[in-house]
């Protein structure tokens, strides 16, 4: 998803179009992560850029989202620009973790 979002539509309540606009975002995400995962991918991860226009955009964690989205609408902005694409993800070993016995055989 590569968008612009506005906020700031005429004959439409601010607060329902922002609220409109996280669920929007929110589905986009719940249904990249139903598709059926490509052999040896533990899950889908995102790559997530945000900024006011397309040519500021930084990339941020997607849990963020929200917080951003939020930051924009009490400065006042009219819109934002959001880039979030599914990629394929791994989980690593815990960095904390110690080694089992059955590591070590």
């Amino acid at each position: 998803m590569k968008k612009t979002f506005q906020l700031t539509i005429e004959g439409k309540n601010r607060d329902r179009v922002l609220e409109a606009t996280k669920h929007e975002i929110r589905q986009y995400i719940k249904r990249e992560r139903r598709k059926t995962l490509p052999e040896g991918v533990d899950f889908w991860d995102f790559d997530c850029r945000f900024g006011t226009h397309p040519d500021n955009a930084q990339g941020v964690h997607p849990a963020t989202l929200t917080a951003l989205i939020d930051a924009v609408a009490l400065a006042g902005g009219d819109a934002f620009y959001l880039e979030l694409l599914a990629k394929p993800g791994l989980r690593g070993a815990r960095a904390g973790a110690e080694p089992s016995d059955d590591d070590l055989v």
